[in-house]
Order: C-alpha cells, then sequence, then structure tokens
C-alpha cells in the first residue's frame, strides 16, 4: 500500500484537518516536476528519476559526498530556517528558500511556505491535546486519591485518622517526580501511592503499620469528596427531582466502591485510548513529513531534507516524550489495581483487537441470500398453483395470515438499511463506533448485519412456505393447530436468540441493543444519549410492527387461533390499541426531549419535543376520525397531519441533516459535504419530501378492498422504512461533521467523585 493511501486510512477521523496536508504538498511536487519537465524534456519522469540523477549532476552529487561538512553548507544554501515565538512559548518555523529567483523558483517557495504552514498546525494541535491530557492526568490522580482512600475505608470501617496513617496504603503515580517536568508538577498526596486492592487491604495495612508513622493521612481526603450523582438510572433520576445537588455523601458501602471503581476503570480506558491516538498522530504525521521531503529531493534533486527533518525532530511534535511516559505508567496503574497485576487481561481492556472480517460470515450471507430467493420463488410458485388470489376464500387466508409474517418484513427490510448505511457511512470514513458509542472490538459491520438479515428471512418464508403447503393440503387438516403456531414459534426462536446470555450470535452487540432499548422504554427516566434517541427515531418508522405485535397477542390471546383476525377487529380494545400502540414511539421521543430540555437548557429540544407532539395529536385525530367516520373528523384529520407532515420534513433536512443553508459554499446545502456528488443531497431532500406526503396515504380512509388496502398499507410502510434509512446516513453524517469542527474523538466519561473544595477554591 502506498504511503498516502495508508496516512488516509489511519487518521483520526474527527482529526483530519488537523494532520498534515499531504495531497496538497504532492500536488504541489507535481506542479514542479512538470514545470522541469517542460523546461527539460530530457529530464525523466518522477518514477525513473532518482535512478538516474547521479548521470544528470554528476558534479554536484561528488561535491555533495565529499564530505559531511560540505553537504551541510550545500543544503543550508538552499533553505534557512527560522525559529520564531509567538503566543507565549510556542514556535512558529519560517523557511526561506534560497534558490527562489532560478526560474521555477516561485513553486518551491510555495512548496516551502506550505510545508511550514503545515508544520505549524501540527505542532500547535498537538501541544493542545497533550495540555489537555495533562490536565486530565491531574484530574485523574485526584480522582485515584479519593478511590484509595474509599478502598482503605471500607476495607476497615472502624479506621480513625491516626492509625490510617500506620496503615497508609500506597498507589502508583501517574506522573512521578522523575517526569514531572513533561506533564505538569503535582505535589505528593495518597495518589502517589501504590494503590491496594480491597480485598488485601488487611493484609497490606498490617504490613506497613510500623513503616508509614509519619505519612500523611489519606482518609482526610474524604472529608472533601462527594458521590456525583449524573442521574444515570431510574432511582437516582427520581431522587434528583427532589434535590438541588447533584453530590452526594459518600456512605462508604461495598456497592458504592464497586460502581465508583467501575466508572474510574472506564475513565482509565478511555484516557489510554486518547493517549495512544496522539501517539500515533504524533509518528503518521512524522512519517508524512520525512516522506514528502524525499518526494521533493526526488523530483528537485536538491538536498533539504536533512535540514528540515532537523527542524521536525526538534520542534514539539518531535521531540516531547510526555505521551509515551504517559502510557506506560496508566498501563502499570492499570494493570495493577483493576486487574490485579494481570497484565494480559489488562492490556486486553485497553487495547481491544479490532473485530476481525471472517469468510464465513461471507460465506453463510451468500448462502442465506440464495435461500432467501429460492423461497420467495417456490412462494410464487405455490400461490400460483393454488390459485389463491383469485378465490375468494384464498384472498382471506392472506388476509389473515400475512399480517403475522409483515413483523419479520419490516423488520428484515430495516436491517438491510442499517447494513446499507454501515457500508456508506465506512466508505465515506464516518466514525459510527465513536458516535453511537460501541465498545471498541464488538462494532457490527454492514457483513454481519447482513447476515443477521438474511438469517431471519430465510426463517420468516420457511415458516410461510410451510404455512402454505399445510393449511392448504387436504391431507395435512389434522395438524392444522400445530401449523397455525408457526408464526409464534418464529417470533419466540427470535426473541430467545435476542435473549440468550451465551456467547453466541453477537452477543456484546444484542446486549447492546437491548439495553438501549429498555432505556428507551424508560424514558425519561435515563440520561438520553445519541444512541437513545437514535434508536427511538428508528422506532418511529416501525409502526406496523407495533401493530403486528399487538395482532400477535390478540390472535393468539383468544385460544383460537385457526385465521381469527377478523375476530381481533371485533374487539373494541384491540381496536383502540391497534391505532394507539402507534404513538407510543413518538411518546418517547417527546419524553426524551424533555428529559434533555431540563438538563440542557437548550430551546431546540422544546421545540423538538413539539414535533413529535404534533405527531401525536396527528396519529390520535386520525384514530377518531377512523373510529367516528365523520367528515368533520377527516378534515381536522388531514389538517393535523399536513402541519406535521412539514415540521417533521423541515426538521429532517434543516436541523437533522443540515441541510438548506442559506449562506452555504454549496448552494443550498451546507459548507462540509462528505458525499462529493451534490445532485446526491438534493435527491435525498426530494426523496424524504415525497416519502413523507405518502404517509398522508395513511390517513385517508379510502374504500378500498381489505386485501388491496393491507397492501396499501404494507407498501407505505416499507416506504417509510426506506426513508428512515436516508434519514439515517445524512444524520450521522451531519453529527460526525460537528464532531470533526469540534475535533471531538472521545466520549465524556463521568468521574465517580466530586472534590467539594474545588468551587470554593474558584470563588477564592
Amino acid at each position: 500500500m502506498k504511503f498516502g493511501e495508508e496516512f488516509k486510512k489511519h487518521k483520526v477521523p474527527e482529526w483530519t484537518e488537523a494532520y498534515m496536508d499531504y495531497n496538497g504538498l504532492k500536488r504541489i511536487l507535481r506542479e514542479i516536476r512538470q514545470h522541469k519537465q517542460k523546461k527539460h524534456p530530457e529530464i525523466p519522469s518522477r518514477a525513473s528519476q532518482h535512478r538516474t540523477t547521479s548521470n544528470m549532476f554528476p558534479s554536484e552529487l561528488s561535491h555533495q559526498s565529499s564530505s559531511p561538512h560540505n553537504q551541510r553548507d550545500i543544503e543550508d544554501q538552499v533553505i534557512d530556517i527560522n525559529t520564531l515565538h509567538r503566543d507565549g512559548s510556542r514556535q512558529y518555523f519560517e523557511t526561506n528558500f534560497l534558490k527562489q529567483f532560478e526560474e521555477g523558483g516561485e513553486i518551491e517557495v510555495m512548496f516551502f511556505r506550505k510545508l511550514d504552514e503545515e508544520l505549524n498546525k501540527v505542532n500547535s494541535f498537538y501541544k493542545d491535546k497533550v495540555e489537555e491530557v495533562t490536565r486530565e492526568e491531574s484530574e485523574l490522580s485526584k480522582q485515584m486519591d479519593a478511590l484509595i482512600a474509599l478502598r482503605i475505608k471500607v476495607a476497615q470501617p472502624n479506621v480513625d485518622g491516626a492509625s490510617s496513617k500506620r496503615q497508609n496504603a500506597s498507589a502508583m503515580p501517574l506522573t512521578g517526580p522523575d517526569d514531572g517536568h513533561h506533564v505538569g508538577h503535582r505535589q505528593h498526596s495518597a495518589g502517589d501511592l501504590e494503590i491496594i486492592p480491597v480485598s488485601s487491604c488487611s493484609r497490606e495495612c498490617r504490613k506497613e503499620a510500623n513503616s508509614n508513622d509519619n505519612k500523611e493521612d489519606p482518609l482526610e481526603i474524604l472529608d472533601h469528596v462527594k458521590i456525583n450523582n449524573t442521574l444515570e438510572s431510574p432511582i437516582s433520576t427520581i431522587k434528583g427531582v427532589f434535590k438541588d445537588s447533584k453530590e452526594d455523601e459518600l456512605s462508604f458501602n461495598r456497592e458504592e466502591l464497586k460502581k465508583a471503581e467501575e466508572k474510574l476503570r472506564v475513565a482509565f480506558i478511555e484516557f489510554y485510548h486518547k493517549l495512544h491516538l496522539l501517539k500515533h498522530y504524533s509518528f503518521m504525521n512524522l512519517s508524512a513529513f520525512s516522506k514528502i521531503m524525499k518526494k521533493y529531493e526526488k523530483t528537485t534533486s536538491r538536498r533539504a531534507s536533512r535540514s528540515y527533518m532537523k527542524i521536525v525532530d526538534n520542534s514539539y511534535i518531535g521531540n516531547s516524550d510526555e505521551i509515551t511516559g504517559l502510557l506506560e505508567k496508566v498501563e502499570a496503574i492499570f494493570i495493577k489495581n483493576f486487574t490485579n497485576s494481570n497484565r494480559k487481561k489488562g492490556m486486553k481492556s485497553l487495547r481491544p483487537k479490532a473485530r476481525e472480517e471472517k469468510h464465513t460470515v461471507t460465506f453463510f450471507s451468500g448462502f442465506f441470500s440464495g435461500c432467501t430467493i429460492a423461497l420467495l420463488v417456490a412462494i410464487i410458485l405455490r400461490l400460483e398453483s393454488l390459485k389463491l388470489l383469485n378465490k375468494k376464500e384464498g384472498m382471506q387466508y392472506i388476509q389473515s395470515i400475512f399480517p403475522l409474517y409483515s413483523l419479520f418484513l419490516y423488520t428484515v427490510l430495516h436491517m438491510l438499511m442499517y447494513a446499507a448505511d454501515l457500508y456508506f457511512w465506512r466508505k465515506y470514513q464516518i466514525n459510527y463506533p465513536f458516535i453511537f458509542g460501541f465498545k471498541r472490538g464488538t462494532e457490527l459491520g454492514y457483513r454481519e448485519v447482513f447476515l443477521l438479515s438474511t438469517g431471519l428471512s430465510v426463517l420468516a418464508l420457511a415458516g410461510f412456505l410451510a404455512n402454505l403447503h399445510l393449511d392448504m393440503q387436504s391431507s395435512t387438516q389434522k395438524y392444522k393447530k400445530v401449523t397455525e403456531l408457526v408464526p409464534l414459534g418464529l417470533v419466540t426462536l427470535v426473541l430467545v436468540i435476542t435473549f440468550c446470555p451465551f456467547n453466541i450470535i453477537y452477543r456484546s452487540s444484542r446486549f447492546f441493543f437491548i439495553r438501549c432499548t429498555f432505556r428507551c422504554l424508560c424514558a425519561p427516566l435515563y440520561p438520553v444519549t445519541l444512541q437513545d434517541f437514535f434508536l427511538a427515531d428508528q422506532l418511529t418508522s416501525q409502526m406496523q410492527a407495533f401493530r403486528s405485535l399487538v395482532l400477535y397477542i390478540c390472535y393468539y390471546g383468544l385460544g383460537e387461533y385457526s385465521r381469527r383476525q377478523n375476530k381481533c377487529h371485533s374487539h373494541g380494545v384491540y381496536n383502540t390499541l391497534y391505532y394507539v400502540v402507534a404513538i407510543i414511539p413518538f411518546w418517547l421521543r417527546f419524553l426524551q426531549c424533555i428529559r434533555r430540555l431540563c438538563e440542557d437548557k437548550d430551546k431546540i429540544h422544546g421545540f423538538n419535543a413539539l414535533k413529535y407532539l404534533s405527531t401525536i395529536v396527528a396519529v390520535l385525530i386520525r384514530t377518531a376520525s377512523e373510529l367516528k367516520r365523520q367528515t368533520s373528523w377527516m378534515v381536522l384529520a388531514l389538517v393535523s397531519s399536513a402541519i406535521a407532515i412539514i415540521f417533521n420534513t423541515y426538521w429532517d433536512i434543516v436541523v437533522d441533516w443540515g441541510l438548506l443553508r442559506m449562506h452555504s459554499k454549496n448552494i443550498y446545502l451546507r459548507d462540509r459535504l462528505l458525499v462529493s456528488h451534490k445532485s446526491i443531497y438534493v435527491v435525498a431532500m426530494v426523496a424524504n419530501i415525497l416519502l413523507r406526503i405518502a404517509w398522508m396515504q395513511l390517513v385517508l380512509e379510502f374504500k378500498l378492498h381489505p386485501f388491496h388496502k393491507m397492501t396499501i398499507i404494507t407498501i407505505i410502510s416499507c416506504l417509510e422504512i426506506i426513508r428512515r434509512g436516508i434519514w439515517s446516513f445524512f444524520r450521522l453524517e451531519n453529527e460526525h461533521l460537528n464532531n470533526v469542527g469540534k475535533y471531538r474523538a472521545f466520549k465524556s466519561v463521568p468521574l465517580p467523585f466530586y472534590y467539594s473544595d474545588d468551587d470554593d477554591n474558584k470563588d477564592d
């Protein structure tokens, strides 16, 4: 792989603009080469130029190779680099190209000016990030101090201040005295000692009782520490409603300690990941500068690489070693204190392996796809052979059995759209694992999701074909009660696989989905994260799937599930639930918006809540219209639905996608676009509008045959799922670009402890 491709592949997506513009410098080098080839046609191309340089410039090369001093003199005659100091201690570099009066020299001047801009940009960004992790290191050190004291207190509840001085457990610092000049000075405290697990604290404390009489009392820290109440559970949320403070007093129990350790463990893992990416950022940029200077030498046959790379190596990004030191210390702390000195286990948590793409996934995806096509053909042939669609009894049978299987249709279609989104997110380098908060190494790719969707489609189609074959055969009528349980059996099988506790069929992803679903259902008792409201938005497009679930309850709950859908519709409670259940996803999103409005105090969440409230009102009025069948209710249903459609369409395009910017350099789009073809955005906006309007079809009560009405509802529901899939891609693209604009590549991890004297110090 060429370095340019490797450089692009290994960039942190949110930091793309902070990397050295390797391709931009290559374009300038191409201009230099083209100019030289026009002036000297006999000069070979860049690919062969380095092999013939000695023949072209023999005197120069022999003079350069005569001695290191002569070579240095010649290089110094090519470029002269000045080091400037701005903004305090920040270094800025400015290169003077000494051959600018030669023909074509103005292009090389432009090259070095661009090179200096990139070096200054990279240095400035790297220094800002190092300062950021230094502040975070200081905060983690204070958190670790509190954790040590809490461990001691929990292990020995009756220990007092005097005895704790004799029983002082020690913890390894993030920054020791030998490297304090790199990452900031910090006075030694309990956090500068070695952390001891709770299980061994008593033994270690007795061992150190006689040797630490003069140590500072670590338990004094607990006088200034409270537990952060982040309102992450329903109970904490309810308690938080009746309390003004978001901090709780320490209770010194093992459950509290366990939660604090888990939070700090996650914080250390995220901090280590940040350090690792910063180290990789430094390495890739230094490699890029080295590669581009080698290309410059090959293109111009000027010896300037060594002089410039000396400046690069002496710059902040080339000379600093803070990140390396922090990485080593974080590894040592984490392994000793969170994995009981098990290095293999600790490094597995700190550096999880990326999911490997297996050939078996590709094979079974192709196999299930072939089976799906074969089953579809078999079902069509079976329907034609039985002439079911030409008979009244046959249409009634399809009308009764198809709604049960439509649940699988909507689910499979949604999974296929999600697989397509994953493919395009990956193609356009949208960092969806970070945005969704997937645990590194466990996220599913489009191949895995496609495998699951095709596998589910095979199960559903096989069940549907079995029903067609067994229900229509006179010889199998005695098995009628058994065959009618096939749809229920398929739903049960899917639920069993979804909630299976064993480590099979992507357990981590299944549990992630279950956890997000549960948080959505419990809104607004949980804090709203992107994955929560993104999933709730997906559920709003599964109106008919929710109705199918209600049908399952009614169909099999009656005890007479022999093609009894008509009996379900004869129940008033079922009819009410059939329509009201469709507002549940919109109601959940409404509650999530209210929660975010209360927490963030941002009025945009209030407007978003009104958007979902308008949809709820439209659905309820439409329900009343269909039940009462009066012209006045029909008019109200049309008006309310039209308002909801306009509101939702505007929000999709302007707010969620960030398009239709009036002063954008891309007319009626936005400044930054990941898809190169602008027409794609126009097509997506038009498609969204048309598919939103198609939803109006569900409002109008046309006098159609029940079979035809069922067909129309199914088609419109599928179109809504497709619209949601299109919406998902551009919604995540906009979220990714917002993260890129803020260089936000890491999630915010809540810390367990709050130092009550911090605010007092600020006030002073």
